[in-house]
C-alpha cells in the first residue's frame, strides 16, 4: 500500500528536518498477526536545514525503514494503558493506526548529529566568520603578543 501524507510539525532536529506540511511518501505492508497488525515498509521525505560548520542551506532526501507491531486494542484497563506508555507499546485505535510516533522516532534516529554540506566542509573562520570553502587561501596576520605591543608602537613611530 502506498500513500502520501503531510509531514507533522517539528519532524527532525533543530538544524535539519522535514518541513512541516511537505509530502511524506509511505510504501507500507500491513499484515494481520496473532497479536495485532505488523507494519513494515519505508517512508521517503525531503529534508531542509543548514550545515553545522558553515551554515549553508542543505536540501536532501531521506528514506527510512519502518517496522512496528500494533497490538489490537482489546478491552484494557487504565493500569495496562499506563504500562503501554512506559514500555512504548503501540496499539491500534479501533481500525486505525497512528504512524506519526513511529515516523518521528525513525527520522530523528536516522538524521546525522551534525549535518554537513559536504564531508570536507572547512567551516567558518574563527576570527572573522568568512566561509572557508569560498576562500581556501583565507589568512590573518599572526596576532601580536600583548606583552610586545608597546614595542611594535615604537617601531611604527620610527618609520
Amino acid at each position: 500500500m502506498t500513500l502520501t501524507a503531510e509531514a507533522p510539525a517539528e519532524l527532525g532536529i533543530e538544524i535539519l528536518g522535514v518541513p512541516e506540511g511537505s509530502e511524506v511518501e509511505f510504501d507500507l505492508r500491513l499484515e494481520a498477526v496473532m497479536e495485532g497488525v505488523l507494519v513494515t515498509g519505508s517512508a521517503t521525505a525531503e529534508l531542509e536545514g543548514e550545515c553545522a560548520r558553515c551554515l549553508e542551506p542543505i536540501e536532501d532526501d531521506i528514506t527510512i525503514d519502518i517496522q512496528e507491531l500494533y497490538l489490537y486494542d482489546d478491552s484494557r484497563d487504565a493500569a495496562a494503558a499506563s504500562d503501554d506508555e512506559e514500555t512504548d507499546v503501540r496499539r491500534t485505535e479501533g481500525d486505525l493506526i497512528d504512524l506519526e510516533p513511529v515516523l518521528r522516532d525513525a527520522v530523528v534516529l536516522a538524521l546525522p548529529f551534525q549535518p554537513l554540506c559536504s564531508d570536507d566542509c572547512p567551516g567558518l573562520c574563527t576570527e572573522c566568520g568568512a566561509r572557508l570553502a569560498d576562500d581556501p587561501e583565507h589568512r590573518h596576520d599572526e596576532p601580536v603578543d600583548p606583552r610586545w605591543a608597546a614595542l611594535q608602537d615604537l617601531a611604527a613611530d620610527e618609520d
